[in-house]
């Protein structure tokens, strides 16, 4: 038998994102990979892969996740802070709060 842990994409669920994106701009769908690169490290199935905090349950996927959400939120205040930047104070305050609470969650 397999390994029966739920993972964490490395990148967070990034390629998801990415093919949601193209499908909506020009009509476009991606194959979903077969295989992803864990947050342990690992290399599984992409149906063994979670975003939502509750379904996953490697543990170093989750510590690694964690890191990912605490770093994303400092990286979005950091980020709005820039001059030029089109994100408000209260969108970026908005986001990293978000990022914050799914770091709580994945503790």
């Amino acid at each position: 038998m397999g390994d029966p842990h739920i993972h964490v994409e490395a990148r967070l669920g990034g390629e998801a994102v990415a093919r949601n994106m193209l499908a909506a701009t020009f009509g476009l769908v991606g194959d979903a990979p077969r295989e992803v690169e864990t947050g342990c490290g690992l290399r599984v199935p992409y149906a063994m892969t979670s975003t939502r905090p509750g379904s996953v349950t490697c543990l170093p996927c989750r510590e690694h996740a964690r890191r990912e959400h605490e770093r994303a939120a400092e990286q979005v205040v950091r980020l709005a802070a820039m001059p030029g930047s089109v994100v408000t104070p209260a969108q970026a305050a908005e986001a990293a709060t978000a990022h914050r609470e799914l770091a709580r969650q994945f503790e």
